[in-house]
């Protein structure tokens, strides 16, 4: 009989007489201690020495955003359900792209490559985007040096220790966007007005498998977002985290969490979950942002609450 005299101090309650293995694996906590567990905030943070690092090309590799050490997470992490890295790859190199994910979302930053992709193949230019399926066996080969940047759901995978799904029942498909075609899409959006109640002249991506969900993955959304010069996407926020790569823009800066963070090129931005946010561009040309969110989930749950201030 315990004598904490709070239900939140009790400790976890055992099974008194287990008579197998089953019952001896059951575990019991109570409405006061069940609820109280304090996990450390996702932190907003723009990540510049790791793109820094990535255009030095100095090996083949991956240069990870990792924030597990600050949200106390057991495996690599930008948010807790994505992962973003800088891959480089070295004239003449291959690397493996095969990750533990579901699916990971790339583009190229610069560089000229071939993509292996389970049987299909690939030419990959600067600007391109790619959609690699998880499980799949996946490599890059430069014909000179490249660097990427990707967002994965590897976080995800980790914390309910899953696997991808292969096969005609996988989730996503080998998607390769060239960048003659996103431009050319961009500008079909840039054809037709934005009003009070869109977040500006964006492309979202999708593919065949998710085009009823108009994601990129079931769980993934990306975006490639623009402000014309001296302007500035109004504070708003939303229930997924966000993760954005800095393409075009200078100066240019986002406001999270009323904090200020000064773009510089290919950097990474973390927006965490419902922070008030806002991107401003103070340049004469136009900023160019591609935002990865795990907002698929949010969209399924009814839940992704994107409002304006």
């Amino acid at each position: 009989m315990s004598t904490a005299n709070d239900m939140a101090e009790m400790p976890v309650q055992l099974p008194r007489n287990p008579a197998n293995e089953a019952e001896a694996r059951s575990r019991y906590f109570n409405s006061g201690n069940a609820f109280n567990i304090k996990l450390p905030p996702v932190p907003g943070h723009i990540f510049m020495d790791e793109p820094a690092a990535a255009m030095k090309m100095e090996k083949t590799g991956f240069i990870n955003c990792d924030q597990s050490d600050m949200m106390e997470c057991a495996f690599p992490a930008t948010t807790p359900l994505m992962l973003a890295r800088y891959a480089v790859v070295k004239a003449g190199e291959t690397l493996d792209t095969t990750l533990t994910a579901s699916a990971s979302i790339w583009y190229m930053i610069t560089g000229k490559s071939s993509l292996v992709v389970g049987e299909e193949k690939a030419a990959l230019c600067k600007g391109d985007v790619f959609l690699l399926p998880g499980g799949v066996a996946s490599a890059i080969t430069a014909g000179e040096d490249s660097v990427f940047w990707a967002v994965g759901n590897d976080p995800q995978l980790k914390f309910d220790a899953s696997v991808a799904v292969t096969g005609a029942e996988a989730a996503v498909d080998f998607v390769h966007y060239p960048a003659e075609e996103i431009t050319r899409q961009l500008d079909v959006v840039y054809g037709s007005n934005a009003n009070a109640s869109t977040s500006g002249h964006a492309l979202i991506f999708s593919a065949e498998k998710t085009e009823a969900a108009r994601n990129i993955t079931p769980t993934m959304t990306l975006s490639l977002n623009t402000l014309k010069p001296k302007s500035a996407q109004p504070p708003h926020k939303h229930n997924s985290a966000a993760i954005t790569l800095v393409v075009a823009g200078d100066p240019a800066y986002s406001m999270v969490a009323e904090e200020k963070c000064d773009w510089s090129p290919w950097a990474t931005l973390v927006t965490p979950a419902a922070a008030k946010h806002s991107h401003h561009n103070d340049g004469d040309g136009r900023a160019e942002f591609l935002i990865v969110q795990d907002g698929g989930f949010y969209y399924h749950a009814r839940t992704m609450g994107f409002e304006f201030y």
